[in-house]
């Protein structure tokens, strides 16, 4: 993994070329590494998608629930892209 200067600007493509598996977020030009879930994080992730899950079919709702990690762009509005 190549090293970044402190001036250096990151972009979109500078995220996906980071091995697999690496979990990261681009914010202002910047690239922050995260650490993965924690035990009881993913047992609450799980318990709360479950719950949303549960209330949409039930109120024969349109949205969808994802839990797995998918890529999201938010614009200066904050609107997701």
């Amino acid at each position: 993994m190549e090293v970044l200067e402190k001036e250096d600007i990151c972009t979109i493509e500078d995220i996906y070329d980071l091995p697999d598996g690496i979990r990261a977020e681009l914010m202002d030009g910047k690239i922050y590494y995260m650490a993965p879930p924690s035990w009881s994080h993913q047992k609450i992730s799980s318990n709360l998608h479950n719950q949303i899950y549960n209330y949409i079919k039930e109120s024969n709702g349109q949205c969808e629930v994802l839990a797995a990690p998918f890529a999201v762009f938010l614009d200066d509005d904050l609107n997701y892209a």
